[in-house]
């Protein structure tokens, strides 16, 4: 049976899935749905309301970490996961802060942003969905970027807290890339590809399938965040420059 992939072209934890699959050069169809309008389908497949949702061969798998356990242990070619059980539990334990902290932190200050862009945001949610979704998200916008402020609990004091994890954490993974060129072990592991996933919306790849905004259209100060912090952010786009496969 087909692997479907439901996602959100934007979202930084289905890249996350989006990187796996295709590191281990597995085919996969990806059905991408409109966030809002999303719900009544996922909730059908999980009882739940969150991507990625992964199905194969009658599975239905949510959450990234739980996806990427089912892909190690039914495709083993190019695991992910550490063989040893002290590295693996050190690739785990990077990859649950990441998914938990700087996951939600990422999100909330890249929102917070660029929820002020109509114009460069639409896109973005819309990406890889029909092209009319583009014009009803433009008529709605007000309605959905107050939704999602209030769904999300994204203001002005939480993503200056947002931003303060984030380079937190940034700080810590550049420590780590100085000392080694792994978080964990001397491979490329799941704790690797979740630090990259996560922070791409902040260096914007080309292989991430939303259409970026220049930086130069960007509010004010993320430009100004983005300078300051490319360094820290430099080792994160070399792996994925690295090891990114699609």
């Amino acid at each position: 049976m087909a692997i479907k992939l439901y996602q959100f072209a934007i979202s930084h934890y289905c890249e996350k899935i989006r990187w796996a699959l295709d590191f281990k050069g597995l085919n996969y169809e990806t059905i991408s749905l409109l966030p809002g309008s999303h719900i009544k389908q996922i909730k059908s497949l999980t009882g739940k309301t969150s991507v990625p949702v992964l199905v194969h061969d009658d599975r239905v798998i949510q959450n990234s970490a739980d996806i990427i356990d089912y892909l190690d242990k039914t495709f083993a070619d190019r695991p992910l996961t550490p063989l040893d059980p002290q590295t693996r539990q050190l690739a785990r334990e990077w990859e649950r802060r990441l998914d938990t902290v700087a996951g939600p932190a990422i999100r909330c200050y890249c929102y917070h942003y660029l929820l002020q862009r109509p114009k460069q945001v639409v896109p973005m949610l819309a990406a890889q969905t029909p092209f009319y979704n583009r014009y009803l998200l433009r008529l709605g916008f007000s309605r959905i970027e107050e939704i999602m402020r209030n769904w999300m609990k994204i203001n002005e004091r939480t993503a200056q807290k947002a931003q303060q994890s984030m380079e937190d954490i940034l700080a810590e993974l550049a420590a780590a890339y100085q000392r080694s060129e792994f978080l964990v072990g001397n491979t490329f592991t799941r704790a690797d590809l979740t630090a990259a996933a996560l922070f791409a919306p902040l260096f914007q790849p080309e292989a991430y399938p939303v259409p970026w905004p220049s930086e130069n259209r960007l509010p004010k100060p993320m430009q100004q965040w983005l300078e300051s912090n490319q360094g820290q952010l430099a080792p994160l786009a070399d792996l994925y420059t690295r090891y990114r496969q699609g």
